[in-house]
């Protein structure tokens, strides 16, 4: 069971319980209900500014992909949205809150699933999102940056190294897997954003992103993307390597040569870069039926 960690929590407690006794609940759902309610505003008090009380749809929205992003099976999710949906309830029946938050999440249920790909309007909401008027900010904004220009991998992006970047050619240098050396290109915006965060960061470590005598860690990277997603209102919340996709996926259908693209991520198989093909041809069927007037008449 979860224990509470502010004054937040221990009201929600303290709801539940009041609950239980209205609706006769079990020691063990009322565990299940502080569990399940708890996990969820420490998700939304992560990212926002808000709490289990005042959370609106895009929020549980955005927990109930985070939920499916984690592999969870489709009848915990549909749990825990029950859950939810039970607390917003009593809340709007206590007169806590005038609005129910969950009136439409049934139906975007069955969309909750990790993206294969990004658009490039949410790219640049995404990029956008940092507020590069403080260092870190400028640090976010260069780390966004880079990821959506080469593709690299969290892991080959987190313990990139000054002294692997070539600013004259605008190329890294990163050892993937296998330990294998690749050079990866990056462009202007890119290059733009990185003068920026090296003339302005204190610690000068030998890695480009440093934190507490190393380097930033993967988790911190996924949790970076998580919030300026939120913050920029994209939904389901894309992974880092969600941006990876995206990259890919952007090159292709801008006419990259597919050999080009396996080179730039690293794959050893030619086969593994192929399922990026498949997402552009898929993108394509799907312009041809929305736009072509034989396309509108079969989908009639």
């Amino acid at each position: 069971m979860a224990e509470a960690s502010d004054d937040t929590e221990i009201k929600i407690e303290g709801l539940l319980r009041r609950m239980a006794m209205l609706y006769g609940w079990s020691k063990l759902t009322v565990e299940a209900y502080q569990r399940d309610i708890i996990t969820f505003h420490r998700f939304v008090a992560q990212y926002s500014s808000l709490s289990a009380f005042t959370a609106q749809q895009k929020q549980v929205t955005a927990y109930l992909g985070e939920l499916q992003q984690r592999g969870l099976a489709n009848s915990s999710i549909q749990r825990m949205r029950s859950a939810m949906a039970t607390w917003f309830h009593y809340l709007q029946n206590e007169k806590l809150r005038s609005d129910f938050p969950m009136q439409d999440v049934a139906k975007v249920m069955s969309a909750l699933r990790l993206p294969k790909h990004m658009s490039e309007v949410d790219v640049e909401a995404l990029l956008d999102a940092p507020d590069t008027s403080k260092p870190r900010g400028v640090r976010d904004r260069c780390l966004l940056e880079l990821m959506y220009a080469t593709g690299l991998r969290v892991s080959e992006l987190a313990g990139l190294k000054v002294s692997n970047i070539n600013r004259v050619q605008q190329t890294l240098r990163v050892i993937g897997k296998g330990n294998k050396e690749r050079e990866v290109p990056y462009g202007e915006e890119a290059d733009l954003w990185l003068a920026r965060w090296l003339e302005a960061r204190k610690d000068k470590s030998e890695f480009v992103f440093p934190s507490r005598g190393s380097h930033l860690t993967r988790q911190t990277l996924w949790k970076k993307v998580h919030h300026y997603a939120q913050q920029a209102g994209i939904y389901p919340l894309p992974s880092p390597h969600v941006l990876r996709h995206a990259f890919a996926t952007h090159l292709l259908n801008h006419g990259a040569d597919l050999r080009v693209v396996q080179t730039l991520l690293g794959h050893e198989n030619i086969t593994t870069t192929e399922i990026y093909t498949h997402v552009s041809r898929s993108q394509l069927h799907d312009e041809v039926n929305r736009s072509h007037p034989m396309g509108q008449q079969r989908k009639k």
